[in-house]
Parts: structure tokens; sequence; C-alpha cells
């Protein structure tokens, strides 16, 4: 996983150990976009989110209302009660967990905070969506921020997409190089996979980032992990599985969990409800 950052590697890195990745991550993809430059949405910071150990963004789905309580979209290891087993699916647990906005220049204008976990889980995919305590209206009034949309629809193949993480204030940008039909990382089994093209070499504390299509500004994944060491399906060294059982191992190559799949799951009010037509998230 691009892991969550434990308070050993924070003070590594404020030592200045292992700072250079996180300061040579791009912010400009080697990749020919699919579409011409002047057509894509301007990405900035203006609605993520950093967190303890990861990143996030405070996100809507395209029937939310100004008046319903807003969400922070994380991935389910960025929990703070820790990794979800294989199989656990986490609803409506109470949280107070704490989450620094940030505007468009990367800089922290307030703080928002849960009232619960309305859904977490590391099974099929990996996502946690927290419910707050301030509506979107009222953090549009009071910080002039407005929430990431989720997409709806698939990401397509070679699209141009930028991960923004709120946690390093970085984005990283590249293309969506194809799927992984089965992506597998020690216990855990994640579907439908994207797969960046190598331009996105994310790190630890850049999970939860929202990706975002350059095209439409839309959420269309959430960044959550990568092969780090090129080891076989182990912890950080994730390999991919088709559908005939081969495994493949890519080394440096970066992983996201499509977040298409969360909107049917998201009811009138904001409500996360497994039962809604067309919702497939795993249920408990």
């Amino acid at each position: 996983m691009n892991k969550p950052l434990t308070g050993a590697l924070l003070s590594l890195l404020l030592l200045g150990a292992a700072v250079a990745p996180a300061v040579a991550a791009p912010t400009t993809s080697t990749t020919t976009p699919t579409a011409p430059e002047a057509t894509a949405v301007a990405v900035n910071f203006a609605g993520t989110v950093a967190l303890s150990n990861c990143s996030g963004s405070v996100v809507r789905a395209p029937g939310s209302q100004p008046n319903d309580l807003a969400l922070v979209l994380s991935n389910g290891h960025c929990l703070e009660s820790g990794f979800p087993a294989a199989g656990e699916v986490v609803k409506d647990r109470p949280s107070s967990r704490s989450f620094s906005l940030l505007n468009s220049a990367g800089s922290k204008v307030g703080t928002l905070r849960a009232s619960k976990v309305a859904y977490a889980t590391m099974t099929d995919t990996d996502i946690s969506i927290y419910q707050l305590t301030r509506t979107y209206a009222q953090i549009q009034s009071q910080y002039g921020i407005t929430a990431l949309t989720l997409d709806a629809a698939r990401p397509a193949q070679g699209s141009a997409i930028k991960v923004v993480s709120g946690y390093w204030k970085r984005i990283y940008s590249c293309n969506v190089d194809g799927f992984a039909y089965r992506l597998k990382e020690g216990d855990w089994t994640w579907k439908d996979s994207v797969r960046y093209t190598s331009a996105c070499n994310t790190i630890g504390g850049t999970s939860g980032s929202p990706v975002v299509d350059t095209a439409t500004g839309k959420v269309v994944a959430v960044n959550n992990t990568g092969n780090e060491d090129g080891a076989r399906c182990t912890v950080n060294n994730p390999c991919e599985v088709d559908q005939n059982g081969n495994v493949t191992v890519r080394q440096g190559i970066n992983y996201a969990q499509q977040t298409y799949i969360i909107v049917p799951c998201i009811a009138p009010g904001n409500k996360i409800d497994l039962s809604r037509p067309g919702c497939t998230l795993p249920k408990p």
C-alpha cells in the first residue's frame, strides 16, 4: 500500500532521511495526454484534506445537496482504528477524526471533523467514507471551498489524470495505463483496480488521494498502493491476477481503486445505503 505514515517514519522524514523521494515527486506528466491541454480542467488542492497519516478529499455524489452533511473520501487502510481485515466492512461507526482542509494553493484554511465512519472496507476495494459534522453549504460559506464530485462513469484507459495528495501537498500527473482484473496484496484482494503509467510514482502518505480526470475535474478513483520492491503479492508489493489466474508483478507501478461504484450507494441525504439498486459495495 502507499502506506499511512507511522510515527517512526515521520520522524525520519522530519530529520531529513528519505526526504528526497518526496521532494522529487513529479508535478507534470511525461506521458502524452489523450486530450489537448487547452481542454483540460485546472486541478489544484481545493477540497482536498490532510489526515494524520494519509490524504483525502471532501466529495459529493452527483445528487448531493448543499444542506447534506459532507463526506470525506480516503482509503480503508487509513482508518484510525487500523486496517480492516479481509472480509470486514465498517458501517456507521462513531468517529471524531479531524481533517485539515486545503485551498487551491495547498494552504490549510480550517479543520473539519467527522461524526462517523459512514463506510469503510478493504475488501474488493480500499475506501473509507467519513460523514462530517458540517454541510457542504457551511463549508462553502465559511471557507469558500466546494466539494469534488464523484464521477458516475468508469474511467477510460489512456485518460489523463492527476493524483492530488493533501498530506504532501503534491500533485502527480500521468495517465490511466489500464486495469487490473484483480489486485492482490497480502490478505486483501481488490477488483478492477486502476493502474497508472509510471509518472505517478506515489509514496507513503499519498494513500487516499483523489484521482481526478483532467478532462472533467471529477474524481474517478482513490489512490491506494504500489509495488515497491518487486515482490509477489505481499504487503506493499501488490500483484495483478488476470481472469485465468496468471500473476503479473510490476515493480514501481502504482494503483488506485475506482470510485464510480460508490455513487449508486449514496441515497438522498448523503446516506450510504448498501441495499440501493446498482450498489455493489461489500456488505457487513
